[in-house]
């Protein structure tokens, strides 16, 4: 009887694990030199483009983050909001078109 209950906890702590590891968004890198830097933004060279990547007190930096410093950094894409934009109307289309 342990043995099951035990065997059924562990498989559903496995199959959440798993779902929001699935749910996270996908993480990219960019390296280059830093060009500028202040709490709340990072601007890198990446060939020719300047890539400015926002942080906050959350975003973890290891070693002595300065201008000129190359660095490496993982970031991640997300939506801040969303506009859907309306439809147009299959008879407004037929009027256009006559």
């Amino acid at each position: 009887m342990f043995n099951t209950r035990f065997i059924l906890v562990a498989t559903i702590s496995l199959g959440l694990t798993a779902a929001a590891f699935a749910a996270s968004a996908k993480t990219y890198q960019v390296t280059g030199p830093v060009l500028e830097l202040t709490d709340t933004m990072i601007v890198v060279q990446k060939g020719t483009e300047r890539w400015e990547i926002a942080r906050d007190n959350d975003t973890i930096v290891s070693g002595d983050l300065k201008v000129g410093a190359k660095v490496t950094i993982e970031y991640r894409m997300f939506g801040t909001s969303v506009e859907v934009k309306a439809e147009k109307s299959p008879a407004k289309d037929a009027k256009k078109k006559s």
